[in-house]
């Protein structure tokens, strides 16, 4: 006996209350919400059997709802809430069982503020547990949809059932679903019993759904959905590449910077030991660029500390500035080596224009007193060379873009990078060393 296809309401012949036919002629049961009792919708209504004490899941959608997703006008005929218990928690969702007269029966899930849309699949392929356990790498499925990889095992139970099905629910059976996933969607193969399904699901951004039902949607998410898409935004691209172009462009200029010399103010300017402490006048020009005065000396296993002052042409204190310079080297078991420099230099950027003087004293110094293997003698500091050069570019600016376009390349790359690991973080797969 099959329903009359013309009739749109029943009473519940358990308690009777009315209950709104929706799911069209396959329907084979209709479970009443006020009372629990499953009835045969083939057979006048006949209760088949009861199911007491169902706390109803807490869902925005309810049976009558219309609404239009990908172009299909379905209806909300049943919900069903299951559960798995995993890892010492529960985790519970509750399908909505949707129907079109044009397209038949299909699924909008509820997941943790998550909503998937699912249709049986009828395409080729299937994953077993048994390949999942024996496989050394995650196995995966081909079809026209894309290559499919194994994502996790799941075994769940029905807790509530509630409106019009085209199969017999039953609470607390158990279905164990392989879930295999794409850039896209995802394939679900499903083991109730003895019978065997394919489900595909993809994702339905809150927005359509909203749009679809015609009804605003508190749905708050605590995590990345597997099947969430990434939301790159209007320009993720053009600031992305642009990030980049800038980085290269910032990191050249600061290249070419870098490598400009300068003028030489003073060359090879040679200072014994015996003459310091010692001034040294060079003409320098305010011409908002760097000098450098770098200094080198003749130590050898044995250091020294240089004492440095700068007078402007007034006069007047523009730095006092300490190095040491410092040199040391040997050979042990594992070959030569060495450590230290023997130059040291002072940057600054000259305010006026005339002659400078330097100021150049070395009011400590000291010898290595270990005795190397090879015996490499220790020699004191004897002399001191000085130079000077002017008109440097700095290019620190040039660098200091470099990093801030850097980053937000970074940033930009990163935000799918990370979001792709987030929907591959709850995989149960696990790779064995």
């Amino acid at each position: 006996m099959t329903r009359n296809p013309k009739l749109l309401s029943v009473n519940c012949t358990s308690c009777g209350a009315g209950l709104d036919v929706l799911g069209g002629g396959r329907v084979v049961v209709q479970i009443c919400p006020y009372c629990g009792t499953e009835l045969d919708a083939q057979d006048n209504y006949r209760i088949l059997r009861q199911f007491n004490d169902m706390k109803r899941p807490q869902t925005p959608f309810s049976i009558g709802m219309t609404g239009t997703l990908f172009g299909v006008e379905f209806t909300i005929i049943g919900l069903i809430e299951n559960s798995e218990r995993w890892g010492g928690r529960l985790y519970t969702w509750v399908d909505h069982q949707l129907f079109s007269p044009t397209h038949g029966n299909a699924w909008l899930t509820l997941d943790a503020g998550h909503l998937t849309f699912t249709r049986r699949y009828r395409g080729p392929g299937w994953m077993s547990e048994r390949w999942v356990e024996t496989a050394e790498t995650p196995p995966t499925v081909n079809t026209e949809h894309g290559r499919f990889r194994y994502y996790e095992t799941t075994t769940s139970s029905i807790t509530y059932v509630e409106g019009e099905f085209t199969w017999r629910p039953k609470v607390g059976e158990k279905t164990t679903t392989i879930s295999a996933m794409s850039d896209t969607a995802m394939l679900g193969f499903s083991t109730t019993g003895s019978e065997r399904e394919t489900y595909r699901s993809v994702y339905v951004l809150k927005e359509e759904a909203e749009a679809a039902f015609g009804t605003a949607l508190d749905l708050r998410s605590y995590r990345v959905h597997p099947l969430q898409p990434f939301i790159a935004g209007p320009n993720y691209h053009f600031i992305r590449n642009a990030a980049l172009v800038f980085t290269v462009i910032c990191l050249l200029m600061a290249m070419f910077f870098h490598t400009r010399t300068g003028q030489v103010v003073l060359r090879d300017f040679l200072i014994d030991r015996k003459q310091l402490p010692v001034e040294i006048t060079m003409p320098l020009e305010a011409d908002n660029q760097l000098t450098r005065i770098s200094l080198s000396g003749d130590v050898r296993n044995s250091w020294a500390y240089l004492d440095l002052g700068l007078l402007d042409p007034e006069g007047e204190p523009v730095f006092e500035a300490g190095r040491t310079i410092e040199y040391y080297t040997g050979r042990d078991s594992d070959g030569s080596w060495s450590e230290g420099s023997q130059f040291a230099s002072v940057t600054f950027r000259p305010e006026h224009t005339g002659d400078y003087t330097l100021v150049v004293d070395v009011p400590d110094q000291g010898l290595w007193n270990h005795v190397t293997a090879d015996r490499v003698p220790n020699r004191p500091f004897y002399k001191l060379k000085v130079n000077v050069r002017s008109g440097l570019p700095s290019g620190l600016w040039a660098f200091a873009l470099a990093g801030v376009f850097g980053l937000l390349f970074l940033f930009q790359f990163a935000r799918k990078h990370l979001h792709q690991r987030a929907r591959w973080s709850g995989t149960d797969w696990v790779d064995e060393d």
